[in-house]
């Protein structure tokens, strides 16, 4: 037999070695920078004993935040800069804009302690002109359960 009239057959398996080894990359990426991506103002919440929202209940879009930090000053969770503070005209104008988008959008209140409770009910009446028929607030749970707390007075 002569080499010449033998054939070689072509090699169908594929290899998916680099495959294997750009996924890791990417994976790695991702567990670096998705702690760095939460957004959001840091505020210093009041502990409530409330039920915590099913989020089944939430819908499909990610509901509208305000936060007041502890010098009062406003940041609104969706728009191109979370971080940066809000003028009222602005903010008003804002929630007015997203709330024609969605109308069913669920719209909270997530203020600092130690903010002054007359500028989170300005900023609450802001939300209601721009269009929130129901604002609700955001808490930290409380250490004691409620049952424990009556219990023990």
């Amino acid at each position: 037999m002569s080499s010449g009239s033998r054939r070689r057959r072509p090699i169908s398996e594929i290899n998916v070695v680099p495959y294997i080894d750009v996924m890791l990359v990417l994976l790695i990426i991702f567990m670096v920078t998705a702690p760095m991506l939460t957004q959001g103002v840091k505020v210093e919440l009041p502990q409530a004993a409330a039920e915590a929202i099913d989020p089944a209940d939430l819908g499909e879009r990610p509901p509208i935040v305000l936060s007041i930090d502890r010098e009062g000053r406003l940041f609104l969770n969706q728009g191109a800069t979370p971080e940066a503070a809000l003028t009222d005209d602005l903010l008003e104008a804002r929630v007015a804009a997203l709330l024609r988008r969605a109308p069913g959008v669920p719209v909270f209140v997530k203020g600092d302690r130690a903010v002054p409770y007359g500028r989170v009910v300005e900023a609450m009446t802001l939300l209601q002109r721009a269009g929130a028929a129901r604002v609700g607030f955001i808490t930290e749970p409380t250490a004691v359960p409620p049952s424990a707390r009556a219990a023990s007075l």
